[in-house]
């Protein structure tokens, strides 16, 4: 099914989300490891503005997706980046007056996408999170990013590494270059809407 994006509304405060609808999907990670480069490639089109400098985005910023008919099906959900020493004290230590709100309490939403860079070791924010997750009960996915710039052999070196230090049994590896794993990715995330 070919679907369309639309930009909805950028929020800094709970009572700014969106009225709950349809099934949600939060892309999570830290600054610099490709979240908006993977939202556009899911959807096949420039949605989530790709900044060369990270830490830009500073609220969760809501997108539809749409059918043909103009239904709307999903709604992505692009928030901040964690990690990122340049973003200023005062800036991140705002950012769990909306985003705990939306990550414990967001009755629509079906499904974290958890990022990590294939390139790097897991990271302890990383784990912070997905343990805080597991905490609250959420679903999530956790996607290896960058598959890309490894070879075959760092490929599987690096992604047991990841699902062994962040204590997963899955892993789905992508490349928002090439869109390699973005029909695994898809899968995962249709399965919620049926």
């Amino acid at each position: 099914m070919k679907l369309t994006t639309q930009f909805l509304l950028s929020a800094l405060a709970a009572e700014q989300f969106p009225a709950p609808g349809v099934p949600e999907i939060a892309f999570l990670g830290r600054s610099n490891v490709g979240k908006s480069s993977l939202m556009n490639a899911l959807v096949g089109e420039k949605a989530a503005k790709v900044s060369s400098t990270p830490g830009r985005t500073r609220a969760i910023n809501f997108f539809a997706l749409l059918d043909q008919s103009q239904r709307q099906k999903l709604v992505f959900a692009d928030l901040p980046g964690y990690g990122y020493a340049k973003i200023s004290k005062s800036i991140s230590s705002t950012w769990p007056a909306f985003i705990e709100p939306y990550l414990q309490d967001r009755t629509t939403l079906g499904l974290c996408v958890c990022l990590v860079d294939s390139n790097i070791p897991a990271q302890p924010s990383d784990r912070m999170l997905q343990d805080w997750l597991r905490e609250q009960g959420r679903e999530f996915a956790v996607v290896a990013t960058k598959i890309d710039r490894l070879s075959g052999n760092e490929r599987t070196r690096n992604l047991a590494s990841l699902k062994r230090d962040l204590e997963v049994e899955e892993i789905l590896p992508v490349s928002a270059k090439t869109n390699a794993g973005i029909g695994a990715l898809w899968a995962r995330i249709e399965a919620l809407s049926k």
